[in-house]
């Protein structure tokens, strides 16, 4: 008779389980849609005022490491209360802001819109395959957060170098870099999200943003670096 009840226990305990989980991650994926917006408004502002390009190099890395960390803190303090939400869309709005140097960078290409559009269907092939790949396999990734996390440091400190050093080629080998870790990143927080391991959705899109925010970052300056064309 205990037998019976812990059996029932335990198929009702994964039941409650699973669909929390998957409550995660369709919120998760819902958010995360929803940030495209105040991302392409704050890149749209930024192209068309040209104000991030007239920062110097210096003051564009206080901007960006101090604002970052600023929103990533506050994100983590308000991801469980109403205000999650509205600071992480102010957050993904800030990115927006902060990619409009490069994507300016981009259009001054005569093929720049393409480029552009390349590097957005290539990074959603790269999270629908990720995401795809997350459900098939049964190993545990949770080893690989400390290695990525070494990675991405690692990374900030070779580009913080780099933006001084202002290496094309050092450019190039960290922009593959940079596509490959954070592919990497996203397999890991996709798993995690299925797992179990993440139950905070806004949490969770923060992570998945900033996976997708690099690899497109990444993707547009190789595409930039080998395609692009001027008149």
């Amino acid at each position: 008779m205990n037998e019976s009840l812990q059996t029932v226990y335990g198929a009702a305990s994964s039941s409650v389980a699973l669909e929390q989980r998957n409550r995660v991650l369709r919120n998760t994926y819902w958010l995360l849609a929803l940030s495209l917006v105040p991302t392409v408004l704050g890149a749209w502002i930024g192209v068309s005022t040209g104000v991030m390009a007239r920062l110097g190099m210096g003051m564009s890395l206080m901007v960006f490491f101090g604002g970052a960390f600023a929103f990533i803190f506050a994100i983590e303090k308000t991801k469980n209360s109403a205000a999650g939400v509205p600071v992480l869309l102010g957050f993904t709005f800030f990115m927006g802001l902060m990619l409009s140097r490069l994507l300016s960078a981009v259009l001054g290409f005569s093929n720049g819109p393409s480029l552009i559009m390349t590097a957005f269907g290539g990074t959603a092939v790269i999270f629908l395959a990720m995401a795809s790949l997350a459900t098939v396999i049964k190993r545990d990734l949770s080893g690989m957060g400390k290695f990525l996390f070494v990675g991405a440091v690692m990374l900030m400190v070779a580009l913080i170098i780099n933006a001084f050093v202002q290496s094309s080629a050092l450019m190039l080998t960290l922009s593959v870099l940079m596509m490959g870790l954070f592919t990497a990143f996203m397999l890991y927080d996709i798993k995690r999200i299925l797992d179990g391991g993440e139950t905070n959705y806004i949490s969770a899109t923060l992570a998945l943003y900033l996976d997708i925010y690099n690899v497109f970052q990444s993707l547009l300056a190789l595409l930039g670096f080998a395609g692009g064309e001027r008149d």
